[in-house]
């Protein structure tokens, strides 16, 4: 089942730009304390890295992304997530707009 909205959030209006713009995110915390992001990855392909171990949840688009230390890319759409751990980094390749949840565990 895919997120589609949440409820009594505090939102951070600043977005958190990266790649010169091709991804573009909107913290913000829940009731009960929890963070998490919402955003979009354009066309690219780019490199992250984590300080809190991360799911990712697709929500619109797809994307193909392959986790540190392997050699295979594995592909994302929706209602699909994958796991990033703490302290890593991830490469994503996407070739239409990639609509995602972070969900920081």
């Amino acid at each position: 089942m895919t997120t589609e909205q949440f409820s009594g959030v505090t939102l951070i209006t600043q977005a958190n730009v990266y790649f010169d713009g091709k991804c573009v995110s909107h913290s913000f915390t829940l009731a009960d304390g929890t963070k998490k992001s919402v955003g979009v990855v354009l066309p690219a392909t780019l490199t992250f890295g984590t300080a809190a171990a991360e799911i990712m949840e697709c929500v619109g688009g797809a994307c193909e992304y392959k986790l540190d230390g392997s050699n295979e890319w594995k592909r994302a759409s929706v209602g699909d997530s994958f796991h990033i751990p703490a302290n890593s980094k991830f490469d994503i390749r996407v070739t239409e707009a990639y609509h995602y949840i972070c969900h920081y565990a």
